[in-house]
């Protein structure tokens, strides 16, 4: 191991991170890696629900605005989760075959770049504010609230965007801990704040917009601090060296999350435009307001079965680059049935409970409840299905299988969905909307099956091989 820019403690940590990631039985790890992780998108599902319900106290339009703005927060996370997984993916790999200076140049690169990303993002918003939010879909009645949202998560786009950098990169290190304790305490103070600035100071939806920025940069200030921790890789401006190998592989394995997230964001804004066209006159903010509160709702779900499958990346990464495919192997399946049983779960939920959840956010609209019952309904039918694609999703952009991997991550938001959001409707009216992703989450099912027993079948045969 190269050790230019460690001392022996750093060392020794280091090496009983590599002897736990190559040699701990893979359940036990993946569960004990997962439970940070679970605890810190939890915690975050958490915050943004909270943040729905407080703000459907104002009114419907402002609800639908942060639903509006959370297509900017999407591509907030496409570009956080570009570089966090692009990095974080290599220096798993990089840790598992004992490379620390690669390790240590490319989260640093992987760092200062979307830092520089967001600064310049933050100012161009902030100039064209009123465009932008029109551009997410706003409808006049809506675009007032959503420039008040927006406008102070602009100015914490650089704070946001490597908060979600350093969080992968932490993770993907083995160090899930220490991201959970940046992304939780954030998600914690900005569930204290909202009331505070909402009510109390009778800021509004500029209140909730001021307790997201505050709490992201509290929580990006405790995740730099963890990367200084002993068994962590550090940062440090000396190591900023962004040559051409280092942005390839940031592209190899950001690739697959950037595509994802970008269709996600794409999918977010046509969702807007076809809530609000396809609405009954009168009730396009309703409208809005519902697939809001639903997605909402959906990310909560989601987020257990994504830090089940977080925790599974980093065992995945190490034990590839040390040349243990078996290991490789069994966290994929045991990673792919705990989250197909946490899908499972929350989908039985939502179908029986949906008035009563969709109720939670804004009581006083009936046609919200109404839309937003059907939407949940819908998609909780097919919610199961996605555990088989997201999981497989993962392990190809750990062992930079780039193209499979990118191939999965745009069928759900974007293959599938940008199609059938467009037909779906034309046929069945709102109601085709409703359906979209419930039935681009069954064809993203269908993708990835053959693919999941390709690489299963694979690894099988590179086990056998490293054994000869």
């Amino acid at each position: 191991m190269n050790s230019n820019q460690y001392g022996n403690d750093e060392d020794l940590a280091l090496d009983a991170k590599y002897r736990e990631m190559t040699e701990m039985p893979v359940s036990r790890l993946v569960i004990r890696l997962a439970i940070p992780t679970i605890i810190s998108m939890m915690v975050t599902a958490i915050y943004n629900v909270v943040d729905a319900v407080f703000v459907g106290h104002l009114s419907t339009e402002a609800t639908a605005g942060i639903g509006v703005s959370f297509a900017y927060m999407t591509f907030i996370q496409a570009m956080g989760f570009f570089f966090g997984h692009g990095s974080g993916n290599h220096i798993s790999r990089a840790l598992g075959a004992r490379r620390l200076d690669d390790a240590s140049t490319m989260a640093s690169v992987g760092f200062f770049l979307p830092l520089f990303i967001g600064i310049i993002t933050g100012c161009v918003g902030l100039i064209y504010l009123p465009q932008l939010a029109i551009a997410l879909g706003a409808t006049p009645d809506v675009v007032p609230a959503a420039c008040d949202y927006l406008r102070y998560n602009l100015l914490a786009s650089p704070f946001m965007m490597t908060a979600f950098t350093l969080n992968n990169q932490l993770r993907l290190q083995g160090n899930a801990t220490l991201g959970m304790i940046g992304i939780g305490s954030g998600a914690v103070l900005n569930i204290i704040l909202d009331p505070l600035f909402i009510f109390t100071l009778h800021l509004g939806i500029s209140g909730a917009s001021i307790a997201t920025a505050v709490s992201q940069f509290v929580a990006w200030a405790l995740l730099l601090w963890g990367t200084f921790r002993p068994g962590s890789v550090h940062i440090s401006l000396k190591a900023f060296k962004p040559t051409g190998h280092i942005l390839r592989e940031i592209t190899a394995g950001g690739l697959p999350s950037l595509c994802r997230q970008v269709f996600n964001c794409i999918s977010a804004i046509m969702l807007n435009y076809a809530a609000a066209k396809w609405a009954t006159p009168g009730n396009e903010a309703s409208c809005v307001a519902a697939f809001a509160v639903v997605s909402r709702t959906m990310m909560f779900a989601f987020s257990f079965t994504l830090g089940f499958d977080q925790g599974f990346q980093p065992v995945c990464g190490f034990n590839y680059g040390a040349g243990k495919y078996g290991r490789v192997r069994q966290s994929y399946r045991f990673a792919l049935a705990g989250s197909t049983l946490i899908l499972l779960f929350f989908s039985l939920c939502g179908i029986i409970f949906a008035p009563q959840i969709i109720a939670l956010f804004r009581d006083q609209d009936p046609m919200m409840i109404e839309v937003g019952t059907r939407v949940l309904r819908w998609q909780c039918f097919a919610f199961p299905l996605v555990g088989l694609s997201t999981t497989t999703n993962m392990l190809f952009q750990n062992i930079r299988m780039t193209f499979r991997s990118t191939l999965l991550s745009i069928g759900r938001q974007g293959l599938f969905f940008i199609p059938a959001i467009i037909i779906l409707p034309r046929l069945y009216g709102l109601h085709g909307v409703e359906m979209t992703q419930a039935v681009a989450d069954v064809l993203t099912f269908l993708l990835a099956v053959p693919f999941a027993i390709w690489i299963d079948r694979k690894l099988y045969r590179m086990e056998i091989q490293s054994q000869q």
